[in-house]
């Protein structure tokens, strides 16, 4: 249900294990038939008779899987088991269908899925965070297994912190990466250039942890060039100004340095 990349990327991925798909549910009908071509099936609407299912996966926006669960609820699914694949919503969200005596769970790949293609390409090697009772968890369990994925136990009241933490993995680099981007540039420095080094940060993140691998002058105490930057990214992108000096605050609060930065940073905030 939702043939949208994450139900397209998971679909794609299943039947390369040798699953079926034995249907694709849209909003509309073009919807559902571009996903079904996807994965050999049959297309369908929330106004057709749906086929029988061991498993039914919703695979909407967050915000439309309780309407969808109770629409379904009401057309009484023959369906095993049913999850959704929201990393943050709780199963509660599925009560019409557990209402019916249909087993629910979430299944929720930890991986970038940009399109159905790359996506299930990218979910072999990724883990995925399941929620559920036995025996439906085993079950989603070797589902993960069987697309090459590696599956985790989430439980349901740490979803919301589960999945601030997926943001912050995300997102947050991006933000660094595109302060990086601009400043180089101004720079007259290839982006490209970046690239070795930012691969190698990463990969000591992961073999050493991520306090381990911090380098570079906050890390070591350096406040004359951490202030010598700052004047000049006030002075050359006066844009990142601000965002360059709460990147400089949050690492001296990881390397424990907060306090000898502390004048560095009060003199930019003076500005």
């Amino acid at each position: 249900m939702g043939p949208g990349r994450a139900g397209m990327s998971l679909g794609m991925a299943l039947v390369t294990a040798g699953h079926k798909v034995v249907g694709v549910v849209g909003r509309t009908t073009e919807s559902a038939q571009h996903g079904a071509a996807l994965v050999g099936t049959s297309a369908f609407t929330l106004d057709d008779r749906l086929p029988a299912s061991d498993l039914l996966v919703i695979a909407t926006r967050d915000s439309q899987i309780g309407s969808i669960a109770t629409t379904l609820a009401d057309k009484e699914p023959v369906a095993g088991a049913a999850v959704h694949v929201s990393g943050l919503t709780p199963l509660d969200v599925l009560e019409p269908l557990r209402s019916i005596d249909i087993a629910v769970g979430s299944f929720h790949p930890l991986q970038t899925l940009p399109t159905p293609e790359a996506g299930a390409a990218r979910l072999r090697g990724a883990y995925v965070a399941v929620t559920a009772e036995p025996p439906l968890l085993h079950v989603l369990q070797q589902l993960a297994e069987d697309i090459g994925a590696t599956p985790f136990p989430l439980d349901d009241d740490a979803k919301p912190l589960y999945h601030a933490a997926a943001a912050a993995a995300a997102n947050f680099p991006l933000a660094a990466l595109s302060m990086a981007e601009d400043l180089f540039a101004e720079a007259g420095v290839p982006w490209e250039a970046a690239r070795p080094l930012v691969e190698a940060v990463v990969a000591n993140a992961f073999d050493l942890g991520p306090r381990a691998a911090l380098t570079g002058p906050v890390a070591r105490g350096d406040t004359a060039t951490v202030a010598a930057q700052l004047r000049a990214v006030e002075v050359e992108y006066p844009a990142w100004r601000v965002g360059f000096a709460r990147f400089v605050e949050v690492l001296a609060a990881l390397t424990g340095r907060s306090e000898e930065f502390e004048s560095v940073l009060n003199a930019e905030d003076d500005r």
